[in-house]
């Protein structure tokens, strides 16, 4: 479907988009979301956009704006450049050489190249991800993608009002047209957030899923109590309760609760992701294409969940409009069955700040993307009036 390409140049933009409000989980606070768009360019003159969304501090991942941004200018990007690649999926390996961890860095470059082989070959990044899934031999019922994604909220902590400030902020979800309420809890913070949330969902009279993110803030000796309260209160999974690198204990604890479990930062590639189901860790995924470092290995734990029949969703961190038409595209595909993280940039970003602005209709629901690359909306155009240059080829 593809022919071979030559990255010929690279740049690194840095974004600051401020957010309507400060966003609260168990971590951290953020008021201002900077992220990182890789710019990468072919001989034949194609254009790819990806993008880099850690946090400026290190509580949701050990990498940090920072730390990836020396990554890609220092290491990442000097190794794609002059390089010739034959297919997208080549980028992985290419990134992975003689590099532990990094994934968010990974995925910026990674990402980059596959947006780099859609404006090159003329395709949407939905065909190259199914033409790549199709090569890797996963049956062609788990490849029918949707027209449009169904969009989740997720509520963070607030900083005042407690549960009165989370049931006002629900009833405006459900006014907007969300499919989902997913609500960010923390030891203390769990079940008089849930019943204000589910309070809003009776009295709405909308058949509306809810789930909690724990953001691996609990620990199964201490607050197995507390989990055991929040399992009361007919959630469709609890989301990484805890450690962000455990598996046994999740295994554990699935014993323990009738909720199912669902993980998020422990899902950290396929190997983890074999592991988690082989000891009945969990059967619900969150796919995060920068936790997983890009999209070939986001096709690695499709293709595992395929096989397993485990149950995917898509999450953000948020990203940009950039970063989320990877999920947008991903997320279309047949496995994942729960509404996605992508919401409208509007609900984060101030103004038009978004440099590829998203919007959800009226019913909740958000269009698969068709473009045939990024560069062919204007993204470049878009950048130099929102974005710095940090680093050139």
């Amino acid at each position: 479907m593809t022919t071979a390409l030559r990255i010929d140049r690279a740049r690194l933009w840095e974004v600051a988009l401020p957010l309507t409000v400060p966003f609260a989980i168990s971590g951290g606070v953020m008021h201002i979301r900077r992220s990182l768009i890789v710019e990468l360019t072919s001989s034949d003159g194609a254009i790819g956009f990806g993008e880099s969304a850690p946090f400026e501090l290190p509580f949701y991942s050990s990498e940090t704006l920072e730390s990836v941004r020396w990554m890609l200018g220092n290491v990442l990007l000097p190794r794609l450049l002059n390089r010739t690649l034959a297919a997208p999926t080549d980028a992985d390996a290419l990134l992975m050489v003689g590099v532990r961890g990094n994934p968010f860095a990974r995925a910026g470059a990674e990402t980059a190249v596959w947006d780099l082989f859609c404006h090159h070959a003329r395709a949407s990044l939905l065909d190259l991800l199914t033409h790549a899934l199709r090569d890797a031999g996963v049956a062609a019922r788990e490849l029918a993608p949707r027209d449009r994604i169904e969009c989740g909220i997720a509520l963070g902590i607030p900083d005042t009002g407690g549960a009165l400030t989370v049931e006002r902020w629900t009833r405006e979800a459900l006014s907007q047209g969300y499919r989902r309420v997913k609500i960010k809890i923390r030891p203390g913070w769990d079940v008089q957030a849930l019943r204000a949330a589910r309070s809003a969902i009776v009295d709405h009279g909308r058949d509306v899923m809810m789930w909690a993110d724990a953001n691996a803030s609990y620990d199964l000796g201490r607050d197995l109590d507390a989990l055991r309260a929040v399992d009361e209160h007919g959630l469709r999974f609890i989301e990484q309760p805890l450690q962000h690198d455990d598996l046994l204990d999740h295994a554990a604890l699935a014993t323990q609760l009738r909720t199912p479990i669902c993980l998020d930062e422990s899902l950290r590639d396929a190997r983890w992701a074999r592991h988690a189901v082989s000891i009945g860790a969990s059967r619900i995924w969150n796919i995060k294409v920068q936790r997983l470092g890009g999209l070939t290995e986001a096709l690695r734990v499709y293709a595992l969940a395929a096989e397993r029949d485990v149950a995917l969703w898509g999450g953000t961190m948020p990203e940009t409009g950039i970063g989320a038409r990877t999920i947008l595209s991903l997320g279309a595909l047949p496995r994942f069955v729960y509404p996605s993280d992508v919401e409208p940039s509007e609900r984060w970003y101030s103004g038009d700040s978004d440099p590829l602005p998203l919007v959800m209709a009226d019913d909740g629901t958000m269009a698969v993307p068709r473009e045939k690359g990024l560069a062919t909306l204007g993204l470049g155009e878009r950048l130099t009036k929102v974005g710095t240059v940090v680093w050139s080829s």
